[in-house]
This record gives structure tokens, sequence and C-alpha cells, in this order.
């Protein structure tokens, strides 16, 4: 997409919706009622990978009802496109101590794998009491390295996705729903 985007071009990108807003907001629920279940009285961190997963974050950690505590990490793989540039570059890093933590790094979608597997040892090395992946998004198709999460909301085939917090060039992150984006256009 270009720097603008008039609303006509905007609405044009939108293929088609594949997750609904009620399918979405069912399936948090869930995942905040079996996460609530599992770390009832543990001290649990939320890690968001930004920018995507803020979205997310912000309706998993509402699902959640017991106490949790939040943070914020930014990793980049795609840079101005609909591809993985292959590089993962860790632009906002934790500013805490995630030892005493049982933490779970929230993920809008797991496509290569490569920014979640390079996180995953990030963190592992910094000794949490466990860690857990949830994604709202898994695409296994594209994956590039051996990655699996420890808890998908969706599957979803291989094409590019925008909407609850994905993009393009910045873009359709405010979409109440996950669409297919019409490269085409």
């Amino acid at each position: 997409m270009d720097e603008t985007c008039t609303m006509e071009e905007y609405n044009r990108r939108i293929k088609r919706v594949v997750i609904t807003k009620e399918e979405i907001d069912a399936a948090i629920k869930e995942a905040g009622k079996k996460i609530s279940e599992s770390y009832d009285g543990r001290p649990i961190l939320l890690v968001s990978i930004l920018k995507g997963a803020f979205v997310f974050m912000a309706d998993l950690c509402r699902a959640i009802t017991v106490p949790c505590e939040i943070a914020f990490m930014c990793a980049k793989s795609y840079y101005k496109g609909t591809t993985s540039s292959g590089v993962v570059k860790i632009t906002m890093d934790l500013d805490q101590d995630i030892s005493k933590y049982h933490v779970i790094i929230v993920e809008d979608i797991i496509d290569t794998g490569r920014t979640l597997n390079d996180i995953v040892k990030l963190l592992k090395a910094r000794n949490p009491l466990s860690l857990r992946v949830v994604t709202l998004l898994d695409k296994p198709e594209r994956r590039l390295v051996e990655f699996k999460a420890d808890m998908a909301l969706f599957t979803i085939p291989d094409f590019f996705v925008i909407g609850y917090g994905l993009d393009c060039g910045e873009y359709f992150r405010n979409l109440p729903y996950i669409a297919e984006y019409n490269c085409n256009e």
C-alpha cells in the first residue's frame, strides 16, 4: 500500500472476511477460561508481541479471570510487504526479570515460525517458571522452522490476512475481524 490510502482503495483491499468478530470473541473467551483454570494462584506474565498482537492481548487479558501482569516486546520480520524478510529483529525488549513468572507469549499469527522461534529461545534463556505460546492464528503451511504453539485459536490456509491487529503497510489493524487481503488490487 502507498503512504496514503483512500477509503475506496482501503475497501478494495479487503477481499473477504475469513473469521468474524463473533468467532474471535468466542474463541478468546474459551482461551481465557483455559488459561485461568491452568494458572489460578500462580504468577502470570502475558507478553504481547507488538504491533500485531496488541488487539488480541487486550481482549485476552480481559478474558482471563485470575491475576496477571502484562508486558510488551516488539519484533519484526515484515518490512513493507506481504512476505517475511527472513530476518527477525527485536526492536523492544522486556525490562523486567521473568524468572518468577509463568510467561505466556501472546502472538497474532505464526507464519514462518522464525520470529517466535527466536523469541522463545531468548526468553527461555531468562529462566521463567514456564513458557507457553498462545497465538490467534496459525498458518502451518508457511512454516520454515519447527515450531508449534501451545494454543492456537484458529488455523488458516496460506493467504495474507489483515484485521484485528494484523496489517499491511500499517493499515487495517482496526478491522474487528480477520479478512483476506486482496493482493491483486
